[in-house]
């Protein structure tokens, strides 16, 4: 057998390919992972980034002032008004590898791109890509196709357009299957870059984005200031912006940035972040408090601009570590942060001694209620230990989030079910590398209103904490997607809400970083009685409708089935919508919603708008039924 494989590798085993093959062979090298546009952080917003990041980066060059976007359902433009790529180079800009300004430090300072990667890997991502130059009175034009130029202008053509560059772009559906983008995503990335770009003004699909205070603005759009213990301190210097103050929700929530990029993974500028608040706070009281009580609750926000920033991949979330510029004796970006706010912070606590007052009484609340829980926490704790070594809720996967030598770690999910049947359908189809389960038993508790005492308390929250293994944090997160799946009716409804109830309650950060779905399955079967390979899955009634007048062509009867729950569901069948097709529906905080009213509207007593809202929104059971007989014929 070793002969016959050792035969195979020859000379003709070794290939040389070229730039754009190699990224469409190894996408995710590139662009992270791919998905469908379910998730923040798939590919198809990752290519909206990589043109944006080029606007950005000449707006911070002192170049344009607007930057103009429209995406529709599957094309993307972006026009800038900056200094526009150089005639000559416009095609070598976006179709050779290592090829770009953002080399030469001269003409762009602490820039996002640095290695004349991001536009090669959107063109070659793209069944249509053209970028178009404008400068001073010429235009040059060039389209291509999945990389490959198909047509570009003879020469340099005369212009009346403002300076700038125009960017269009079609993600290619053979690589992101069934892609959609989702507005609230697109605009949560615009909002960031006009708040981490104080006077830049992006109009998307003709909404006008702006910021004038930068990072207090970002943080008052996803706060209630009501339910915050102080104003938003806000400190700006060189290089530097930070927003910070304390809420009344569990854990802590963080917004960091490096060159104008959002780094949803953190690095080395939000661990010093969170230690030299830790540092100021202890010496500014002097009072050795536990970093957990300094911590708990906070909101903040980091924005860092530094020379050539060192990121720990081509997707650029997570800082490595870096120097604050290339000189090897300039500061690291630790010291450099742990410097200002000891410096700055500490200022700002002794002249306003009111917001350092509140800042105490959170501490001490805290430091009281972490002591308060800490005997039943270790019981608690004791308990799960012992569960999970045989813990029936849990059908364990074989990878998880934490392995990150597997290309599939960001395909990890944990389905959590309600019931038996649910559970062994999904447990019996799952893909046992990738897929846990998490069975329910019954409805959870209500945990509005609670203390997180009851998540020890409580044996089922204490052993799916353990599961997910996010008591500290998410750092040690065991899964990328958390999926909530329940069956679509009332008590389905419910548990999904309850479900829901318990992560904003207690784990708020796991909906905001985009680890909640929900599973969409389908509501009816419509198949031809005698050849069952004429199956439609149907998603909603208009689907249905479809399907039935497609099937009945001709008189045919139709079948017609109609799933009330998930352990109707058979394994076989439910395996096709857990696999490469699955259909999740992420669980998105909207901006004007935050997280103490949409709890208190929907999980605490019972309103006279909530009433308003049931009634209003009421479908009888009795009409649905008639419609499905009248359809059937």
């Amino acid at each position: 057998m070793a002969d016959k494989i050792n035969a195979q590798y020859t000379e003709e085993s070794i290939r040389s390919l070229d730039w754009k093959e190699h990224i469409r062979l190894r996408p995710g090298m590139y662009i992270g992972k791919l998905g469908d546009g379910s998730s923040q952080d798939d590919g198809i917003y990752v290519l909206v980034k990589e043109v944006v990041d080029n606007s950005i980066d000449e707006y911070v060059m002192g170049n344009g002032r607007t930057i103009e976007i429209k995406i529709t359902e599957h094309r993307v433009e972006v026009r800038d008004y900056g200094r526009g790529i150089p005639l000559g180079k416009v095609v070598d800009v976006v179709s050779k590898i290592n090829t770009g300004g953002k080399f030469d430090s001269g003409a762009f300072q602490k820039a996002v791109g640095l290695n004349g990667v991001g536009t090669k890997a959107v063109n070659a991502l793209s069944t249509y890509f053209r970028v178009q130059s404008f400068r001073d009175g010429q235009t040059k034009w060039a389209e291509f196709s999945k990389g490959a130029l198909i047509q570009e202008s003879e020469g340099n053509e005369p212009t009346t357009q403002r300076n700038g560059t125009l960017v269009v772009f079609e993600p290619d559906d053979s690589v992101f299957k069934h892609y959609h983008f989702i507005p609230q995503y697109l605009d949560n990335q615009i909002w960031n870059y006009a708040f981490l770009n104080a006077g830049l003004t992006v109009i998307f699909n003709g909404q006008k984005y702006f910021s004038q205070n930068g990072l207090l603005d970002l943080l008052r759009r996803h706060t209630d200031e009501d339910a915050l213990r102080y104003p938003i301190i806000h400190l700006r210097g060189n290089n530097i912006e930070l927003a910070l103050t304390h809420g009344s929700q569990y854990g802590e929530e963080y917004y960091s940035f490096v060159n104008g990029q959002n780094t949803t993974q953190g690095g080395t500028h939000l661990a010093a972040f969170r230690e030299a608040l830790v540092k100021t706070v202890r010496e500014h009281f002097g009072k050795d408090f536990d970093p957990s009580d300094i911590r708990s609750s906070v909101i903040g926000a980091i924005s860092l601009r530094v020379q050539e920033p060192v990121f720990e991949s081509q997707t650029k979330t997570k800082l490595g570590s870096s120097n604050l510029a290339p000189d090897p004796e300039s500061p690291t970006v630790r010291g450099y942060i742990i410097d200002f706010l000891k410096k700055e912070l500490d200022d700002f606590l002794h002249k306003n001694k009111a917001t350092a007052d509140a800042l105490l009484k959170r501490i001490q609340q805290s430091e009281r209620e972490r002591k308060e829980i800490a005997g039943i926490k270790k019981l608690a704790n004791e308990r799960a230990k012992k569960a999970s070594v045989h813990n029936k809720k849990l059908r364990d996967c074989r990878i998880h989030l934490g392995d990150e030598k597997s290309d599939d770690r960001f395909e990890t999910t944990l389905f959590i079910t309600e019931g038996d049947s649910a559970s062994g359908s999904i447990t019996k189809s799952r893909n046992v590398q990738t897929q846990a389960v998490f069975s329910l038993r019954g409805k959870p508790l209500n945990c509005f209103g609670l203390t997180k005492k009851v998540v020890y308390e409580n044996e089922e929250f204490n052993l799916l904490q353990h599961a997910l293994d996010i008591e500290d944090g998410l750092e040690s997160l065991r899964y990328n997607r958390i999926v909530i799946a329940t069956d679509a009716d009332v008590d389905g409804m419910h548990i999904r809400l309850l479900m829901l109830t318990f992560f904003l309650q207690f784990f708020p950060d796991l909906v905001r970083n985009g680890h909640v779905y929900i599973l969409e399955t389908p509501l009816f079967r419509v198949r031809n009685p005698k050849n069952h390979k004429e199956t439609t899955y149907c998603y909603s009634e208009e689907q249905k409708q479809k399907s039935i007048k497609k099937l009945s062509n001709g008189g045919r009867k139709v079948e017609i089935t109609r799933f009330k729950g998930l352990g109707e569901i058979s394994p076989d069948e439910f395996g096709k919508f857990i696999g490469d097709d699955i259909r999740l529906e992420p669980v998105i905080l909207q901006k004007e919603t935050t997280i103490p009213k949409i709890l208190g509207y929907y999980m605490g007593k019972n309103t006279p708008e909530r009433q308003r809202f049931i009634i209003d929104n009421l479908v009888i059971e009795k009409d649905m039924v008639e419609d499905e007989l009248i359809a059937a014929g």
